[in-house]
């Protein structure tokens, strides 16, 4: 018998059920394992292991068998060194290929990178018809009300799959609702084309593509809290969430060319297939969640406890949650009102900008549809930067002493202030060319993205207990302005002929009035919300 001692993370056994005959080398067997730490093992510490050795292997297969279960538990960084090694084994053990390439990436790491593409998808969906309003206007006669109506429906669906979405992620899990949502939103992409000639039908269709993107950012969060390290969770969202804006510059980018040379109803076959593709892409990666599941769960008890969750139990959790929220107290804070309007007054601005910047810049600065698309992914582009820049900004600011109320109400008093100040200037007759419109539209919207390090913090700051559902409730209020500005930007620029008046007068009046609302009431000091049922 011979007796050894090695580091864990460096120990690695390969079973094999026959001899060397070339060598007639001897396999070992591991017949007795003592193991201080069965699930893992710190490098600090050293394990001790008894090996017995003999050459009648193939005379106790069954043994055999039991222990290579028993060292199958065992985790010691198999993602990192499966396929290190150049051996590859025989017989039942078969041969490593190291194909594909992302094959021994962690799977946690495989599903954020498809979500994250999922996003991207999402808002190449969302920002399409913003380009190919414009052509479709022109082939079926509509004017700006009809297109205004075209485009808002979209957020007709987005608004009512808020709430439902977080929810629906909390039954079924994420994932489930991510794929399902991810191909609603495709397939009704798909039918734009086939059905734009009927006004009920394209409607319906813009409908359900936001119901499908509106139950994806509960899905996506449901999915990172499940199965993303506490460690790791940051730059989860960060990857996750920042596909939105790489989607609106791939959406604008792409659909002036597919426009001009393949026709407008391209882009929605096109997009819709990619997504389609996606969903089938996501049912490959599902069936190696077994093995992640089982390494999720040896993680974290609490993590276990979700997972092996049943229907009925998951009903009953669900039921017992929505009784347990404190909904009146909600309402009955200052705070929680100044969270909404002020989610209502953003929304406004980016949501008619979003839509209708492209039609401005056609129509208005006489750029032709490829210079409008190419122009409408400055503001996105630029908001990259700029939030970057205020995150850390503000956590400077409260690194050094300064009260978090008051970061959060600069940050987001400079997200109101600056879109105002160069939609207030855009608005006036300065017979400035062109291009130093774009330079200033581009400016303002882009430190709107202060918000994100002013108003979307401060749910957490309040209450992060509730700040999930919090989030639900002003982002189903800030969705209105997709259904109702977006709408209205159309029927008075019938109207009025202006676009001042249509697009930015109501934007700058939000802005200014959310920026009052906001440093009158907000707050980021913690709130129990106790229940007054």
């Amino acid at each position: 018998m011979a007796k050894f001692t090695s580091r864990a993370e460096n120990f690695r056994f390969f079973l094999h059920n026959n001899t060397d005959t070339v060598s007639q080398r001897p396999v070992f067997k591991a017949s007795v394992l003592k193991l201080h730490h069965l699930h893992s093992f710190p490098s600090r510490h050293r394990s001790e292991f008894r090996i017995c050795c003999t050459l009648k292997e193939k005379e106790n297969v069954k043994e055999s068998e039991r222990v290579a279960d028993v060292l199958t538990g065992l985790r010691v960084n198999e993602s990192e060194q499966a396929g290190s090694e150049g051996e590859t084994g025989s017989g039942e053990v078969g041969f490593d290929w190291n194909w594909p390439p992302w094959k021994n990436v962690p799977e946690r790491y495989k599903f954020i990178g498809t979500t994250s593409l999922a996003f991207v998808i999402c808002n190449m969906d969302k920002v399409n018809l913003s380009i190919a309003i414009i052509p479709m206007s022109h082939q079926f006669g509509w004017n700006s009300s009809t297109a205004g109506l075209v485009q808002s429906s979209f957020f007709w669906g987005y608004a009512l799959s808020q709430l439902p979405g977080g929810w629906l992620a909390k039954v079924f899990g994420g994932r489930k609702v991510l794929k399902i949502g991810v191909l609603t939103w495709s397939f009704a992409t798909a039918l734009v084309p086939l059905l734009a000639g009927f006004m009920p039908g394209l409607i319906l269709s813009r409908i359900l593509v936001g119901i499908g993107e509106g139950v994806s950012p509960s899905a996506a969060t449901d999915l990172i809290a499940r199965l993303i390290p506490l460690e790791e969770r940051s730059r989860a969202v960060a990857f996750v969430f920042g596909g939105l804006s790489v989607g609106s510059v791939a959406g604008l980018l792409l659909a002036p060319p597919l426009i001009q040379n393949f026709g407008w109803g391209s882009v929605f076959y096109i997009f819709g297939s990619l997504g389609l593709a996606w969903f089938l892409g996501f049912q490959f990666l599902e069936e190696g969640k077994a093995s992640f599941t089982a390494e999720s769960i040896s993680r974290s008890a609490s993590q276990s406890a979700i997972m092996t969750q049943t229907w009925n139990a998951s009903m009953r959790e669900l039921g017992g949650s929505l009784k347990e929220v404190p909904w009146k107290a909600f309402f009955q804070s200052q705070a929680v009102w100044a969270m909404i309007y002020a989610h209502f007054c953003g929304s406004w601005g980016h949501y008619t900008c979003l839509s209708w910047l492209p039609t401005y810049f056609s129509e208005e600065l006489n750029l032709n549809l490829t210079e409008a698309a190419w122009v409408s992914i400055l503001p996105p582009l630029a908001s990259i930067f700029v939030s970057g820049i205020a995150s850390q900004f503000a956590d400077h600011l409260i690194s050094n002493g300064v009260e978090v109320t008051t970061v959060r109400k600069i940050c987001q008093s400079i997200a109101f202030l600056s879109p105002a100040i160069c939609m207030t200037l855009s608005s006036l007759d300065l017979g400035l060319p062109p291009w130093e419109m774009v330079g200033i539209l581009t400016g303002g919207l882009a430190l709107s993205s202060f918000a994100l390090s002013g108003l979307y913090c401060t749910h957490q700051d309040m209450s992060p207990e509730y700040a999930s559902i919090l989030l639900g409730i002003t982002n189903t209020v800030g969705a209105v302005p997709g259904i109702v500005g977006v709408a209205l930007t159309g029927y008075l620029l019938d109207l009025t002929h202006s676009w001042s008046l249509s697009l930015f007068v109501p934007s700058i009046f939000f802005y200014l009035t959310g920026s009052l609302v906001w440093l009158l009431f907000a707050s980021s000091k913690p709130q129990t919300f106790s229940k007054r049922d």
